[in-house]
């Protein structure tokens, strides 16, 4: 199938776009910069460029789409609900969609579906009512943002067969929500929120995605479909759980005056909740792969993970074979002209002619401007198609480095998967805000590299 995306840079996007071309599909991103995009998502996708705000989407982006997938909007999230902030979140969901559905409007051969996504807080804060897609919407400011957004995407063409998506709260090792919450358990100061009464309504990432394509490709998913595990739990059995996976204490109860005087009206996101269950996937018999909660938590949190250790994951996709990329990767000098002038990183040597497992490396570099020295060890090597560094000396308590190389879409596909921890653990995570900065800048940097070198 060939589907059109928006939203395509965030981390569902981003997910959902690496799942379609894994499956044989044809993406096309529709994003307010598309060359950018197509570089920030990694992958090979036709783009159009698009602003939401104060245009029609382009009629080209559709021409011989299958559906569109809608996912653009504001973060929820991002900081205090200030007046300016709450108007952009509710414009860039309704005029967003509003301006995206007359561009389908418009187009010569209309996509057979639209995708679009919602949220479960249009139900407002029911405490323990169990919520299908039959019930009545609330009449806080979420609800009517997410009113208004749905009415937008419903005005498609007859034709278009519409899908609402009320998206629970994601949980994902890396990005949204559960970072949040992982790192105060890790401190030893985490524990329910509020009263902890209140009720979550989660999905596993993996399983949205699913669930995503799903409804752009099932002719039976139409109207509002509950995108949430079928296991609803509170926050305080939520946080529990979250806390024995992490092998950490979770008592400390943050007060809701408190959580009121840090975030405003922001507050009720996490004060209020959803008991809400998915009875249209139920119907549709749409198997989750992971409907409980100790099932994502595991999957999130697998038994290889470092105690205490925290993850980064980059993506690249470059247009050259296998056996180009890898030999690249093979001669550790090449590593100084991928990494930052700022780090200062030269390699001093190894005791092997060419790398192989049991490899030592010796580095040297500066951080935040102190000279330091790094030695790993290749642990993994396995020609042409991964292998994985772990530092034995420098400035990590753990550092655990797997780099994959697949033949992906006639080129590359180049992933780096990083398990590290701070020294200190966990006092020592009060650095990590400034460390994950920096450890994305230095991947990014290197991104940006590559692609020079892989043009």
């Amino acid at each position: 199938m060939k589907l059109v995306v928006t939203g395509a840079t965030g981390f569902i996007g981003k997910r959902l776009i690496w799942r379609l071309l894994r499956d044989g599909h044809d993406v096309v991103v529709l994003s307010r910069d598309a060359r950018s995009a197509v570089a920030k998502i990694g992958y090979p996708c036709e783009s159009h460029s698009w602003d939401p705000a104060s245009e029609a989407a382009p009629s080209a982006a559709f021409e011989g789409a299958d559906a569109v997938i809608h996912l653009a909007g504001e973060p929820i999230a991002a900081g205090r609900w200030t007046k300016a902030r709450k108007k952009r979140i509710e414009e860039s969901r309704v005029v967003g969609t509003r301006n995206l559905v007359e561009g389908i409007r418009r187009a010569a051969r209309k996509p057979a579906a639209l995708v679009s996504t919602s949220a479960i807080g249009i139900y407002g804060d029911r405490g323990d009512e169990l919520l299908d897609e039959a019930s009545a919407h609330g009449a806080d400011f979420l609800a009517k943002v997410c009113i208004g957004w749905e009415k937008e995407a419903l005005a498609a063409p007859k034709e278009v067969r519409t899908a609402l998506v009320r998206v629970g709260i994601v949980l994902d090792h890396d990005e949204g929500a559960l970072p949040r919450m992982v790192l105060p358990v890790e401190s030893g100061v985490g524990g329910p929120l509020g009263s902890g009464r209140q009720w979550m309504s989660w999905i596993h990432v993996d399983d949205l995605v699913s669930i995503l394509i799903e409804a752009a490709t099932r002719k039976d998913l139409s109207g509002p479909v509950n995108a949430v595990a079928p296991e609803p739990v509170t926050n305080a059995n939520f946080v529990r759980a979250l806390a024995s996976h992490l092998g950490m204490p979770a008592v400390l109860r943050a007060p809701a005056f408190a959580l009121k005087l840090a975030l405003g009206e922001m507050a009720s996101v996490v004060l209020s909740g959803q008991r809400v269950r998915p009875a249209a996937l139920e119907k549709s018999g749409f198997r989750f792969a992971y409907p409980t909660l100790q099932a994502a938590l595991g999957q999130i949190f697998p038994p290889h993970r470092p105690r205490g250790a925290h993850r980064m994951v980059s993506n690249q996709w470059v247009p050259r074979p296998v056996g180009e990329v890898f030999p690249f990767f093979s001669d550790e000098k090449n590593l100084e002209a991928i990494t930052p002038p700022w780090l200062n990183f030269n390699v001093k040597g190894k005791n092997t002619p060419e790398i192989r497992k049991g490899t030592l490396i010796d580095y040297r570099l500066k951080l935040k401007g102190l000279p330091m020295g790094w030695r790993t060890l290749i642990a993994e090597w396995e020609p042409d198609r991964m292998f994985r560094d772990v530092q034995l000396k420098g400035p990590y308590s753990v550092w655990d480095h797997t780099h994959t190389f697949e033949p992906f879409r006639g080129g590359t596909l180049i992933r780096d998967e990083v398990w590290y921890r701070l020294p200190f653990a966990p006092f020592g995570n009060v650095a990590l805000p400034m460390v994950r900065k920096d450890v994305s800048a230095i991947f990014g940097f290197r991104e940006k590299k590559i692609r020079e070198v892989f043009p």
